[in-house]
């Protein structure tokens, strides 16, 4: 009996009216873009592209097509049900009465329309008021596209085959889709111009699958808000020009295309469409009233062959309402996102609709702002997000039978044993860890690897899960070499007192090796891509016996302080001993005890938060980072005293349209006597990998000093040179330049107190590394051709070097 209505839907599903054609017009033949074509009386449909052509497809019962389009006659076409058809359609262009305006002989009639956008774009912009305040209902769906037969046909899918259930048509794409996550949220939304504030006050959440409300923000108007009054607009981390750009006759072809009456206001319609190929751009139309020149409605399309990876489609359509005769206010805002990593694969649909109302333009009261944050977005328990009567008060419109199912779906799934098992596997996958009950075993990639002193190196960890605790999480390793035939091992907790704004105890003991001065993003020693990827076999490792106590206060978004506790106990190698020759004398080991407190301030800076752990998002301002660190001789039997300060300030700076820049400037200083383990050792690179964060053709143990200043300079074109030549611009690469510049010095009295290793050695002139690069090469690879020009009579060096790395990005 469960087994019968299953396969009476597949049938169902299986059977598809699919139409495909091209549009033109019928006086001149000319294919037709933006064209209006849906099945009647429903809500699937799409639009031509630019050479007229379209594609549409459904499952539903319907046997007729409307195609409709300014300027010209609207269409009804029948069509045969459940088969694959072809249609050219050809439509007649109607008399156009346009509006009144003053157009210079040979000019385009659409140029001084824009010309008047851009002279009022300012006095339309709603940010452009002092204050005002909304309320904002957000509505977040993502489906599961290219869901095929062969695909719900496979095994694994057997216990889940219940979900097909809500499987439809996409009615913009063409394609299968199965609703696998849905959010709704229903905020307060407020702003002030000076100084510059915005605040959400969500006050009803609701997101299939997930109870942490901390996620809520991440679905609010803040997090995925579109201004196509901005010059350029900000579409998965990628800037793409706005429509509205103050560039915008550079990049666009603008059409006057029809005239008409929309809430009594009288307004133009005008296509738009770029000039040149693969660059960052839309395509689509836009109407505009004739007295103030401000955008009444616009759909816009991102270009087919933009330089973006993944997105295969992405559909933005505002519209605004004139208030109190003087300002356009956004009061609809609809997304439609394909996102796919290879074109038969499945993938992913993203559909977004905001709905602002009660438009308000009074102050808030006193005080009602952050004052150390730009942007805010807090969560409140006003509404029981159960109670199904209220969210119906709340939406604007009604939820579809569909979408109140996809709670109760996810809910099911959640489940079935199989998905727990797959869900795990992408976990480990992405974070290192394999979930199991209360514990976490990883990460995998440390599992083996080799060095020349451990030999063979098996090492197995892990930490607890949230299941075990959202307050409390134990970790550590133990680990075996074959060579040196010795057990190491690390133990740690931290506990989580408060998690917004963050407050933390973090404790931690090892005993293992350790490389000095390794760059804080390299692949650890018992990493094994740090095995295989070694330009030579590191034999620099020293045993380290280390104790750590850090205790983080977080004061607000973007602010914190780090109080660290911390000692250590290194002991030398055969390479790298601890000797005076001069003085004939030799150490058995250094031990250190130091006390640090790190300050680090990002304005306005947003973060993903988890249990324990945070991902920040970045900010809009540099990031400032200052570290003081005193060793305190005595104190568990230390060796010696000593005083260290650290600073840096770093930032990604967007240069539209050439891409962004990013930089960071650092410098620090040692105070008091020191021996070379207790110097800066700087971040040299002996492996293939790219590494930003290290001079990619310094040696380890290459550098040291006490007293340094360092400038890291990277930019990214994000294609704007590749996408201007015919052959490159198939392939999307990117472009980047870099540049590294190191200047330090050692002080004569802590040159003499221990001897140098053979290898290490001071800064005489600046140290000099710079390279050319390209990334998104097969959409994840990025390498980079590396020269150094300075100090290049060290033994053992590079002066060229080729470094790769992975990475994924849009």
């Amino acid at each position: 009996m469960f087994l019968g209505p299953l396969f009476n839907a597949s049938q169902l599903y299986s059977q598809k009216t699919i139409v495909r054609g091209v549009v033109l017009d019928a006086s001149n033949k000319e294919p037709l873009p933006f064209v209006n074509i849906s099945f009647s009386n429903t809500n699937i449909g799409t639009i031509t592209e630019q050479d007229g052509s379209f594609r549409l497809e459904t499952t539903k019962n319907n046997d007729t097509l409307l195609i409709s389009y300014v300027g010209y006659e609207s269409q009804l076409i029948k069509i045969k049900r459940f088969i694959s058809q072809e249609l050219n359609i050809e439509l007649t262009p109607t008399e156009m009465n346009l509006g009144e305006i003053t157009v210079f002989a040979g000019e385009n009639p659409a140029l001084p329309i824009f010309r008047n956008i851009l002279e009022n774009k300012k006095n339309n912009n709603p940010e452009k008021l002092e204050y005002f305040n909304c309320e904002v209902y957000n509505k977040l769906q993502i489906d599961l596209n290219n869901v095929t037969d062969k695909f719900k046909s496979r095994k694994a899918f057997k216990k889940f085959q219940f979900v097909f259930e809500l499987e439809d048509s996409s009615e913009v794409m063409g394609k299968n889709y199965l609703p696998v996550f849905l959010s709704e949220n229903y905020s307060n939304y407020y702003y002030q111009r000076r100084p510059r504030r915005k605040k959400e006050v969500i006050i009803a959440s609701r997101i299939s699958g997930l109870e942490n409300k901390s996620y809520a923000e991440f679905t609010g108007q803040m997090y995925i808000d579109l201004n196509l009054y901005d010059n350029y607009v900000n579409v998965f981390g990628k800037q793409f020009v706005s429509p509205f750009s103050n560039t915008g006759m550079l990049v666009y072809k603008y059409f006057l295309e029809d005239s008409a009456y929309i809430d009594n206001n009288w307004c133009y319609n005008i296509t738009f469409k770029p000039k040149r190929k693969q660059e960052r751009t839309f395509h689509g139309d836009f109407w505009v009233n004739d007295s103030t020149w401000g955008i009444k409605r616009v759909s816009a399309r991102i270009s087919e062959d933009a330089n973006i990876n993944y997105v295969k489609d992405l559909i933005i359509e505002q519209e605004y309402t004139l208030f109190n005769d003087t300002i356009w206010f956004k009061t609809k805002d609809e997304m439609f996102a394909d996102i796919n990593i290879a074109d038969k694969a499945q993938g992913f649909f993203g559909r977004k609709q905001t709905v602002y109302k009660k438009l308000n333009f009074a102050p808030p009261p006193d005080n009602f702002f952050s004052s150390n944050q730009i942007e805010e977005s807090v969560t409140v328990d006003t509404f029981d997000i159960k109670n199904k009567s209220q969210w119906d008060n709340l939406r604007p419109d009604k939820l579809t039978e569909e979408q109140e199912k996809i709670y109760e779906m996810v809910d099911s799934v959640k489940n079935v044993p199989l998905f727990r098992t797959v869900t795990d596997i992408i976990y480990m996958l992405a974070y290192g860890y394999y979930l199991y009950k209360d514990f976490e075993f990883g990460p995998y990639f440390k599992t083996y690897s080799f060095n020349p002193i451990e030999g063979s190196r098996f090492r197995f960890g892990g930490r607890t899960s949230n299941n075990f605790s959202t307050k409390l999480m134990l970790y550590g390793h133990v680990a075996y070499g074959t060579k040196d035939e010795s057990f190491k091992y690390g133990i740690g907790a931290l506990y989580m007192f408060k998690k917004d704004p963050r407050l933390s105890l973090d404790v931690f003991y090892e005993n293992d090796l350790y490389l000095l001065g390794q760059s804080v993003n390299a692949f650890s020693e018992d990493n094994i891509l740090a095995s295989i990827l070694s330009i030579r076999p590191n034999d620099n490792l020293l045993p380290l016996e280390r104790y750590r106590i850090a205790l983080e206060k977080e004061w607000f978004t973007g602010f914190s302080t780090e109080l660290r506790l911390f000692y250590g106990n290194v002991l030398p190698s055969e390479k790298i001993p601890f000797t005076n020759v001069q003085q004939n004398q030799s150490w058995d080991h250094l031990k250190s005890a130091e006390i640090t407190l790190n300050t680090r301030f990002a304005y306005n800076e947003k973060v993903i938060r988890g249990e324990f752990e945070r991902v920040s998002l970045g900010s809009e301002y540099p990031t400032l980072n200052l570290e003081l660190t005193a060793g305190l001789k005595g104190v568990l039997e230390s060796d010696f005293e000593y005083y260290r300060v650290r600073a840096s300030v770093s930032d990604l700076v967007e240069i539209k349209p050439f891409g962004f820049l990013r930089y960071t400037f650092g410098a620090g200083k040692i105070f008091g006597k020191v021996p070379f383990p207790l110097l800066v050792l700087h971040e040299g690179n002996e492996t293939y990998a790219m590494d930003v964060h290290a001079y990619n053709l310094m040696n380890y143990y290459e550098f040291a000093s006490d007293f340094y200043q360092s400038i890291y300079l990277e930019h990214h074109f994000q294609g704007f040179f590749f996408n201007k030549i015919p052959l490159f611009r198939k392939l999307k690469w990117r472009e980047i330049i870099y540049g590294k510049m190191l200047r330090g010095s050692i002080s004569e009295e802590n040159k003499t107190i221990w001897d140098f290793p053979q290898t290490l050695g001071e800064l005489k002139t600046p140290y000099v590394e710079a390279g050319v690069g390209i990334e998104n090469i097969f959409k994840i690879i990025r390498i980079d051709a590396i020269w150094r020009f300075s100090n290049l009579g060290n033994p053992d060096i590079q002066k060229f070097g080729l470094r790769a790395k992975l990475q994924l990005i849009f």
